[in-house]
C-alpha cells in the first residue's frame, strides 16, 4: 500500500514514512492510492471480532511495512478494557427507536480523540525506536485533540509534544486537562487568537521543509493519516452492533469542525461499509454545512469565528476537508491544488461546479447546523425523556440527525465527549452538574504549566528550537 498527496506530489510513500510526517511536501494531505474493498463475506467474518482484532484486520489492509505480529501486538496493547473502561471499547446504546448513541468517550481524556491518539502514541514509540530517532510533535487544538495527544504521548521515549491552543477559548475542564500535566516532554502554548490561528502556525511550520527536517517535526492533528485511519475502525464496530447482517444499512451522525471524524466515515463507506448517509452537524461556525448546501467553501476570519458552547467545533477552516474534495473531484490533484492553494489562498473561498456539486449525493453526505439554544433544548429533552445526559457536541449531532432520519435505517450518533467536559452548559440546560469520573474530580485546581504567545510563527519556532 502506497500513499499519495492530494496536490499531486509524485513520490509514493509507505505508511511508516507518512506516519512521522504531517503535510506532504507540496502542502497536500496523504491518502492511500486506492481504498481497499471489503465484501459481504469479509464483513461476515469480521462480525463478532473483539475490537482490537477488528482494528488489526482493518489496519493491516493499509499498513504493510510493520510486521503483522508487531502490529497485532500494538493494537492489542492499545484497545484494552483497562484503558477504555468497557470490553466493547465503543459500546452502542439505544436512545430511542431507530436512534443509537455510540460511546467513543471512555478513554483517558473523555473524548473520542483518545480512540486514535492512544494508538498513535504506541505507533510513534515503536517506529522511533526502530529508527533510533526522536520526534517533535507540533499540534493545534480547539479542546480535545491536545489533551488526547498529551495523555497518549506523556513519558513516551523519543517524543516531545508542543501543543498550541487558543488562549481562553477552551472550557476550564479542557484547559486543566492539558495545562496540569507536568511531564517534561509536554509543552503547552496558549496562543493569543482563535483555533485557526493555531492551525495556521502548525501548517506554516510544516511547510518550512528545512525547519521541519532539522527539528524532526511531526503532527498528531487529524491531518496525520494514521490518526484518521484508526478512526475508521469504530464505524465498522458501530455498524456490527446496530445490525444483524451485512445486507442492512445504517446512517452515522457526526459533529464536525475539522472534518477528520466524518472523513473516517467517508473512508469506511468507500471501503464498502453499508452506510446510507453521513450526517454532518456543525455549530454556529457552519462553514462545512454551507458547502454541503451550496457548493461554496468560504473560510471565515478570526473575527468571524464564533465562540460557542460546543468549542471543539469553533473552526472555520476544516483541515481534513481537502481529502474529501480530492475524492469528489475524481482524484484530480491539479484541480484540488487550484481550489485549495490558488483560489482559497487568494480569495478565502471557492465554489465547485454544478456537475461537481451533483456528485455529493453519491457520497451520502447531508448536513445541518445547531445553535446554543438548539443544544440546550436537545440536552434538556434527552435528559427528560431518556434519562441520558449528552455533551454539547453530541447534542449538535443529535439535533441534526433527527432532521435526516430514514424509516427502517438506524441512525448512529457518535458521542464525541462526556458531559463533564462542558459542565457550565450542562448546568444551564438541566440545572445540575454532570457526573465526573473520580480521577477528574478537582482537576481545575491543579497547578498549571503553559506558555502564552502571540500568533507569531517565528516565536513558536524559536520556542521549539530552544526546548528540543
Amino acid at each position: 500500500m502506497k500513499y499519495i498527496s492530494t496536490r499531486g506530489d509524485k513520490a509514493e510513500r509507505s505508511f511508516c514514512e507518512i506516519l512521522l510526517e504531517g503535510l506532504a511536501p507540496d502542502g497536500g494531505l496523504y491518502l492511500p492510492m486506492t481504498y481497499p474493498k471489503v465484501d459481504g463475506a469479509t464483513l461476515a467474518k469480521w462480525r463478532g471480532l473483539a475490537y482490537h482484532a477488528l482494528a488489526f484486520e482493518i489496519l493491516s489492509l493499509y499498513i504493510d511495512d510493520i510486521p503483522a505480529a508487531d502490529l497485532r501486538a500494538l493494537v492489542a496493547k492499545t484497545y484494552t478494557e483497562q484503558v477504555f473502561g468497557t470490553p466493547q471499547i465503543v459500546p452502542l446504546r439505544v436512545l430511542e427507536p431507530g436512534v443509537y448513541i455510540q460511546a467513543l468517550s471512555n478513554g483517558p481524556t473523555l473524548a473520542f480523540k483518545d480512540m486514535a491518539m492512544q494508538l498513535l502514541g504506541n505507533l510513534f514509540e515503536y517506529e522511533l525506536a526502530r529508527r533510533d530517532q526522536h520526534l517533535n510533535i507540533l499540534g493545534a487544538t480547539s479542546g480535545d485533540t491536545g489533551s488526547a495527544a498529551e495523555y497518549a504521548m506523556r513519558g513516551k521515549k523519543g517524543v516531545n509534544v508542543f501543543m498550541l491552543s487558543p488562549k481562553g477559548r477552551m472550557s476550564p475542564f479542557q484547559q486543566a486537562q492539558m495545562f496540569s500535566l507536568q511531564d517534561a516532554n509536554i509543552h503547552n502554548i496558549a496562543i493569543e487568537g482563535v483555533f485557526d490561528d493555531c492551525q495556521d502556525i502548525v501548517k506554516a511550520v510544516s511547510n518550512d521543509l528545512a525547519f521541519k527536517r532539522e527539528y524532526r517535526i511531526g503532527t498528531v492533528n487529524s491531518i496525520n493519516w494514521a490518526r484518521l485511519l484508526a478512526q475508521v475502525v469504530y464505524y465498522f464496530a458501530g455498524y456490527f452492533q446496530a445490525t444483524k447482517s451485512g445486507d442492512e444499512k445504517v446512517t452515522f451522525a457526526v459533529p464536525s469542525g475539522n472534518f477528520g471524524n466524518i472523513c473516517a466515515g467517508h473512508v469506511a463507506r468507500m471501503m464498502g461499509l453499508p452506510i446510507a448517509q453521513l450526517v454532518l452537524a456543525t455549530n454556529e461556525n457552519n462553514v462545512l454545512d454551507e458547502f454541503f448546501r451550496t457548493g461554496t467553501y468560504r473560510v471565515r476570519s478570526s473575527a468571524e469565528t464564533h465562540e460557542t458552547s460546543s468549542p471543539s467545533m469553533d473552526i472555520s477552516k476544516a483541515s481534513n476537508f481537502e481529502r474529501f474534495v480530492f475524492d469528489l473531484l475524481g482524484r484530480d490533484a491539479g484541480r484540488t491544488r487550484d481550489l485549495f492553494k490558488t483560489e482559497l489562498d487568494r480569495g478565502g473561498a471557492f465554489t465547485i461546479t454544478k456537475d461537481e456539486f451533483a456528485r455529493i449525493e453519491g457520497y451520502g453526505f447531508v448536513s445541518g447546523s445547531s445553535t446554543h439554544a438548539d443544544r440546550l433544548a436537545t440536552i434538556r429533552d434527552t435528559d427528560k425523556r431518556f434519562g441520558t445526559v449528552v455533551d454539547t457536541h453530541t447534542a449538535d449531532a443529535l439535533k441534526v440527525a433527527r432532521e435526516h432520519l430514514t424509516p427502517g435505517i438506524p441512525t448512529i450518533v457518535l458521542e464525541t465527549a462526556l458531559p463533564a467536559k462542558f459542565a457550565e452548559t450542562i448546568v444551564e440546560a438541566i440545572g445540575r452538574e454532570p457526573d465526573r469520573p473520580a480521577a477528574m474530580v478537582g482537576i481545575e485546581k491543579l497547578p498549571k504549566r503553559f506558555e502564552v504567545m502571540p500568533a507569531d510563527v517565528a516565536k513558536v519556532k524559536a520556542f521549539i528550537a530552544a526546548e528540543s
